[in-house]
């Protein structure tokens, strides 16, 4: 019986096309390279968050604010979550 069965082969979901397995390399390569920079960003907000000189605040601030605007101007983050981080982290450090 298991002779008139036949056995569906399992296809794989990997692109066929030159391009298509290019453009998997690529965005591979880009994911890692934004995951840097977003958890380099978000690491950086928590130290700004962290500290409780407003001297050093004041001094830390600018880049921080740097690497906000420069995910949201490659689109990693949304432009409005950047102004709204880059907000709440300059009334942060006025309250300080």
């Amino acid at each position: 019986m298991q002779s008139k069965l036949k056995k569906k082969k399992k296809r794989s979901l990997m692109a066929h096309h030159k391009s298509a397995k290019k453009r998997i390399r690529q965005d591979a390569k880009k994911r890692v390279h934004n995951r840097y920079y977003k958890k380099s960003a978000r690491t950086a907000i928590k130290k700004l968050r962290d500290m409780e000189d407003k001297t050093e605040a004041e001094k830390f601030l600018p880049k921080v604010v740097s690497m906000i605007d420069k995910l949201a101007k490659r689109n990693t983050w949304h432009k409005n979550k950047a102004s709204n981080l880059k907000s709440k982290l300059t009334r942060f450090v006025a309250g300080l």
